[in-house]
């Protein structure tokens, strides 16, 4: 059958190419590509997918649509259209009107291929915002194949931008993205103008097969995520929802994605610089808006697509206000976070819920959240369709603040890498885990040779997740004292970054070991040598099996009263 199939589509090229005359050419409408990519996707009947007429939806109809893009019409010619979904796909909760797509919320965007273009041409509009003074005018970035060709902030109330101007023509696809957040302002796309001599010069990209929405605050925004320091004041100049953990593990699921996100917003208050309840910037009330306010909170239709997952991300601006009175006011931010989960559940009743805090702190909130969580599952009767977590705190040591204490390039990508994960597993999707740290939710235990006499004592700490190893007795042999971290999952073939920080004596030179359970088999061997305080380590292996239960070991028995702290210890998957 294979072989019958590539016979086929060898044939059908080969008609394709002999049969590039204008004579012959055929233009399809976007609307027919865009229905042969929905049928090849499974989402709708052959209907108008059958572009070559022959009453079937088949290999053939995938050619037709290559020469529809491919075949020169023998002229290059300026085509100039409205960004309208014939030509364009609406990322995100745009707003059309009166001949503008309006990238309102942070990611909105428009995507479209061009075919045999020599030039591209976009017209730019603002919506006011562009007057605000220079650290609050809305930003946007232009991509020409996912390589950004031009970032900067609206200044102009109109402007024309030549995306790119060249000789010879090519295929591209090119997003013009909103880049800061719908509280300062909107990007309006006015016209789009192609040269080019292709039948067929602009068409929207593919539509994606998973859908994610992003319910969220400033972290969601990415508010200053390129920002110098956490001293650094907002600028929406650092706002970069490119480098957000949303956009992030959309990129890395190859999702489709929409946002509902604002910096200082909660679910039962605002930010609160006083502790009083602050409800000006409540999700709830604006979860049915394309924006929070302006002339954009127009009412969002939820089934012009479909979310397959939403993922709630707040609490951090509650905290504010909860952490005055946790005993009373904790449980009034549950029962405001059961309703915004009921509101979200009507508005997507298909999707799944996934639900998290933590970046920033305010690990004090998860517990609230859970409570909403077991609440709303009982009453809705989700079931495991919806579940929370508590993300990691970020890490200033290792990984630096943007502005305001946000955080930085590095903690997004930390934090996409878990949610992804996370998402792959309540969908059912096998997760590549890279970026993810595979040893998060083991747990340190001493492992002692008693027959020989090996004693220690042991403290794990929190707050910075070290392990102590006080040994009392080690026995005759390094392996009679061992720091055992347990159980890891590791990936057949897949690359992995062993990396920590000791204390230990001084030129002690103590085996470091990754391995399945029972120690039949070792992926990696090395030695730690201690130079002092929090010396460091690290390491690259690649595991040639699939293990569920991998354990790390360092090795610290032979010798009596000794001590040893681990720090920082990650297995992070690189490929």
């Amino acid at each position: 059958m294979k072989k019958s199939i590539a016979a086929a589509l060898t044939a059908a090229l080969a008609v394709t190419a002999a049969g590039n005359t204008s004579s012959s050419a055929i233009r399809y409408t976007p609307e027919e590509l865009n229905a042969l990519g929905s049928f090849l996707l499974g989402k709708s009947a052959v209907g108008s997918a059958d572009l070559n007429s022959d009453s079937v939806c088949d290999i053939f109809d995938m050619v037709a649509m290559r020469r529809s893009f491919t075949f020169s019409s023998g002229e290059f010619k300026d085509t100039v259209v409205a960004p309208t979904e014939e030509y364009v796909n609406m990322v995100n909760r745009n707003v059309f009107s009166e001949g503008t797509a309006w990238l309102v919320q942070s990611g909105g965007a428009v995507e479209f291929n061009v075919s045999r273009a020599r030039s591209v041409t976009i017209t730019l509009k603002g919506d006011g915002s562009e007057k605000n003074d220079a650290d609050h005018r809305p930003r946007y970035a232009i991509l020409v194949n996912n390589d950004p060709v031009m970032t900067e902030c609206l200044s102009e109330s109109e402007k024309e931008i030549t995306v790119f101007d060249i000789d010879t023509p090519i295929d591209a696809e090119i997003k013009v993205i909103h880049l800061s957040e719908a509280n300062n302002g909107a990007v309006g796309v006015s016209s789009i103008k192609v040269n080019s001599d292709s039948v067929t010069p602009i068409a929207p990209t593919p539509e994606k097969d998973l859908y994610i929405e992003f319910v969220g605050d400033s972290i969601t925004c990415a508010y200053g995520v390129e920002g110098k320091d956490q001293y650094e004041g907002f600028k929406t100049s650092t706002e970069n929802f490119m480098k957000s953990y949303a956009y992030l593990t959309a990129e890395k699921l190859g999702a489709e994605y929409s946002t509902a996100c604002y910096s200082g917003y909660g679910v039962v208050s605002a930010y609160s610089s006083d502790g009083s309840r602050n409800t000006s910037g409540l999700l709830g009330d604006c979860y049915d808006y394309a924006a929070a306010q302006g002339s954009f909170k127009v009412h969002w239709n939820h089934s012009s697509r479909p979310a397959d997952v939403v993922v709630v991300n707040l609490g951090t601006n509650d905290n504010t206000y909860v952490s005055k009175d946790y005993e009373k006011r904790g449980p009034e931010f549950t029962e405001k976070y059961v309703e915004l989960l009921a509101k979200i559940h009507k508005a997507q009743p298909e999707a799944a819920i996934i639900c998290t805090v933590g970046t920033m702190g305010c690990s004090e909130m998860f517990p609230y959240i859970e409570d909403a969580v077991e609440q709303f599952r009982r009453t809705s009767s989700m079931g495991d369709r919806i579940t929370a977590y508590l993300s990691a705190t970020q890490d200033m040591n290792s990984d630096g603040l943007g502005s305001d204490w946000h955080p930085t390039y590095t903690t997004q990508q930390k934090a996409a890498a878990v949610l992804a994960d996370k998402i792959c597993r309540m969908i059912g999707r096998e997760s590549d885990q890279v970026g993810l740290d595979v040893s998060a939710d083991a747990e340190f235990t001493a492992a002692l040779d008693k027959k020989v006499g090996a004693d220690a004592a042991t403290y794990f700490s929190e707050y910075d997740r070290s392990f102590w190893v006080n040994v009392v007795t080690g026995g005759s042999d390094a392996n009679d004292v061992q720091a055992v971290l347990s159980p890891i999952g590791l990936k057949k073939n897949g690359k992995y970054n062993l990396s920590f920080s000791a204390t230990a004596p001084e030129g002690s030179s103590l085996p470091v070991e990754v391995r399945n359970k029972d120690g039949s088999r070792i992926y990696f061997r090395g030695t730690f040598v201690s130079k002092g305080e929090k010396t460091p380590f690290e390491a690259d292996f690649i595991c040639p099996d699939d293990v569920s239960d991998g354990e790390f070991a360092l090795f610290m028995g032979g010798k009596d009263y000794t001590s040893v702290t681990i720090y920082s210890l990650k297995l992070i998957k690189t490929a």
